[in-house]
């Protein structure tokens, strides 16, 4: 069949493969761009205490720093929304590009922020904005950025396309672990604090230029083009709720063990290797880059696994494997802590948080129509993430603070994998061919 194509049609097909490849590029350097500014605030917590929450308490200072942290999140809602019908209505390119501008703005305010002792109460009021507006920006980045790839994937690809979104992910971490490891091992005490933390910042304020140029330069989707002008019309966020309550549940459950993960075995491990443990902080850094690279490299793998087996079978395994292991594996790091117990956790949880997150945006994706398909993830996703994923950091703190058992984060997430593992039922999920997804996505 294929010796039987005119130029014109071998053209036309080469050219969709190059628009492709340049979708997913740019949207892993992008994502994984606007998650290293989002994230890497959560490095360096317990310094930014120090120096813009002096309290004359160190927990004290520490609990109002990764309370900070989570108040971005009240804005991950707002924003999921607001950009969400944007990306609805005016088209993916434009929210994406829009979401890495305001991402690095933020980032911009936090990396020159005077400290408390320069300006005082003014200082933290800065950095609350700061995360804010970071919150809102990325609110917009999930659901926007999984619509242009799923949009832009062949239907029998769809979970390996995706999967990438979750390896820039991967990338992020690795990167603020790199860079946190580098300015923690080649500066003394007084030279970190005084201005070495605010080095990934600034690479953060560099940076976010370069990823407005890569996606302001992608295509529109053909899958959005050819609703574009109908979408102007509807009212996204009043569909999702009234037509798809559902497959928005459905897809709000199992985002609570992504955050979790994420936001406790990936971005509180160097806080909690330095308070709880008591290792060097750079260990904790060294460790959080195994967890990046695992889930950068095992999460495209596992995406390319779910297309030919499905989804279901991954997302469930690994939320009952993360509901087993985590109490033992918190209880080996704290009975042996080390940078080889640190190093062996981040790995087993990376390869484990990649076989979650490697479908899981895929089977979202397959939840919901092009019409309104930015507008439900979002929605599904920040909500969880600002309930489940923002302030755990917090309460774990005070947790363990209060209890004195340096196990909370350990009984938190095996609360999380069992909502989610609950959840992952609801996903439609044999095996799926192109054909039934070619089907599904014309409904």
């Amino acid at each position: 069949m294929q010796g039987t194509l005119s130029p014109h049609v071998a053209l036309s097909v080469d050219a969709l493969a190059q628009q492709r490849r340049r979708a997913i590029i740019a949207t892993v350097l992008g994502n994984g761009l606007e998650w290293f500014d989002f994230t890497v605030y959560s490095f360096f917590a317990v310094i930014i205490a120090k120096l813009f929450f002096p309290t004359g308490n160190d927990l004290s200072s520490l609990l109002l720093a990764v309370a900070t942290f989570g108040v971005g999140f009240f804005m991950r809602p707002v924003g999921g929304i607001v950009l969400g019908i944007y990306s609805d209505r005016v088209g993916r390119k434009a929210a994406l590009s829009l979401t890495i501008l305001l991402m690095a703005l933020g980032t911009a305010m936090i990396g020159l922020a005077p400290t408390y002792d320069q300006i005082g109460i003014a200082a933290p009021l800065l950095i609350v904005v700061a995360r804010l507006l970071q919150g809102f920006s990325a609110g917009g980045e999930m659901g926007g950025a999984t619509a242009f790839l799923t949009e832009y994937a062949p239907p029998e690809r769809r979970a390996y396309y995706s999967s990438w979104i979750q390896a820039s992910i991967g990338f992020a971490v690795l990167l603020g672990a790199a860079v946190g490891t580098f300015v923690t091992s080649s500066l003394d005490t007084q030279s970190l604090n005084s201005w070495g933390w605010r080095l990934p910042f600034l690479l953060g304020i560099l940076i976010g230029p370069v990823g407005y140029y890569i996606r302001s330069r992608m295509d529109e989707t053909p899958a959005f083009s050819a609703v574009a002008e109908e979408a102007k019309a509807r009212s996204p966020l009043k569909e999702v709720l009234s037509t798809f309550p559902r497959e928005t549940f459905a897809s709000f459950s199992m985002v609570i063990l992504w955050t979790v993960c994420t936001y406790v075995l990936l971005f509180y491990m160097p806080t909690y290797s330095v308070r709880t443990l008591h290792l060097p902080q750079s260990t904790g850094f060294i460790a959080g880059m195994m967890g990046g690279l695992m889930i950068m490299c095992v999460s495209p793998c596992v995406g390319k696994l779910a297309d030919a087996y499905g989804r279901r079978i991954f997302l469930s395994g690994a939320a009952l494997a993360i509901l087993l292991l985590a109490y033992p594996m918190f209880a080996w790091i704290n009975h042996a802590p080390g940078l080889v117990s640190l190093l062996v956790f981040q790995a087993v949880f990376g390869v484990l948080i990649a076989a979650y997150t490697g479908p899981i945006l895929a089977a979202f994706a397959e939840l919901f129509p092009t019409r309104v398909l930015s507008t439900g993830l979002s929605v599904a996703y920040n909500f969880a993430v600002t309930i489940f994923g923002g302030f755990a950091p917090f309460f774990i703190t005070w947790l363990i603070a209060k209890t004195g058992s340096n196990m909370a984060p350990a009984i938190y997430v095996m609360i999380a994998a069992a909502i989610s593992l609950t959840g992952t039922f609801y996903i439609r999920d044999a095996r799926r061919t192109a054909t039934s997804l070619r089907q599904g996505n014309m409904q």
